[in-house]
């Protein structure tokens, strides 16, 4: 029936685990729970206690393979026909978090819950990870968003039939960091595979500091940058805004104008997007100053 699939670096899931076990065990169905560390250094005698709950596997992989890879080794692991994916950050905080997605398991479906963030927190080191994801991921905002547009997907905690995701997988040749997610979504739109979005959520606690969240942004468009080079994904275009509007950009001939005004102005946007009142407005002109800089140099 069911496998909950979680890959881990570095992080602890044991009771992320446990409460998915008490739910699952609760339905009466047949399920398993699969996590697989990835080369992790840290936390790794700890999660290996998740074997002592029955139906739970612990696999530890020797080095690091990243976010596709890791993906498409959990489906290929999964015994069962709808498969659960959630990152190993996510809290369960609602008690029928299962069984809202067994309602959908009665037909070929892909399904992405969301997540949301913990209306508590307010450390300012985390300041532009809280509002970005707050207001540009949380869930009632991006529920909204995404029915309407029916092409954001996301990898935090979905569900999909195995049959989908093995006709589509993640694209190993994806390295580092971002935009594994973004290709997924572009290739069930070209097949034409409609996603639902639910009411079923997830919080996310392991948050990035803000040079952390920076510093993973740039290596996110770097890697979306690359995947346009390559011209293999022919809705990227469409799918993705900073993209199309790097594209009209381009084509307007303001890359390199543009490109220079970020490096003058780039010291006074880092300095507001650490602080604690970061501007998301601003954090978009950042990423689109950085992707004119990378394309020019490439």
């Amino acid at each position: 029936m069911l496998s909950i699939l979680i890959p881990t670096f570095n992080y602890n899931i044991t009771q992320l685990v446990a409460v998915l076990h008490q739910q699952a065990v609760a339905t009466f169905i047949d399920f398993e729970i699969v996590v697989m560390d990835d080369g992790s250094v840290t936390f790794k005698d700890e999660n290996r206690k998740i074997e002592l709950f029955k139906n739970c596997r612990f696999i530890e992989l020797p080095s690091n393979v990243g976010r596709s890879k890791i993906r498409n080794l959990l489906a290929d692991e999964a015994q069962y026909d709808y498969l659960i994916f959630l990152d190993c950050d996510a809290d369960i905080n609602h008690t029928d978090f299962i069984d809202r997605y067994l309602s959908l398991c009665d037909q070929l479906v892909v399904a992405v819950g969301g997540r949301t963030y913990d209306k508590n927190s307010t450390n300012p080191n985390y300041s532009l990870t809280l509002k970005y994801g707050r207001v540009r991921e949380g869930h009632l905002a991006s529920l909204k968003e995404m029915r309407v547009r029916q092409k954001t997907f996301t990898t935090p905690n979905f569900l999909i039939s195995k049959s989908i995701f093995n006709e589509i997988r993640f694209d190993e040749t994806i390295k580092g960091y971002g935009h594994e997610d973004t290709v997924f979504g572009v290739m069930l739109h070209q097949k034409n595979i409609e996603v639902l979005f639910v009411d079923n959520p997830v919080v996310h606690k392991g948050l990035d500091d803000n040079g952390t969240f920076l510093r993973k942004t740039e290596e996110g468009i770097a890697n979306l940058f690359l995947l346009y080079q390559r011209k293999k994904y022919p809705y990227l275009e469409n799918d993705s805004k900073i993209l199309s509007t790097f594209i009209r950009i381009k084509f307007l001939r303001l890359q390199y104008p543009i490109k220079y005004l970020f490096l003058i102005f780039k010291s006074l946007m880092v300095k507001n997007l650490v602080g604690s009142e970061p501007s998301l407005f601003l954090f978009d002109i950042y990423k689109l100053g950085y992707l004119c800089k990378i394309a020019s140099r490439r």
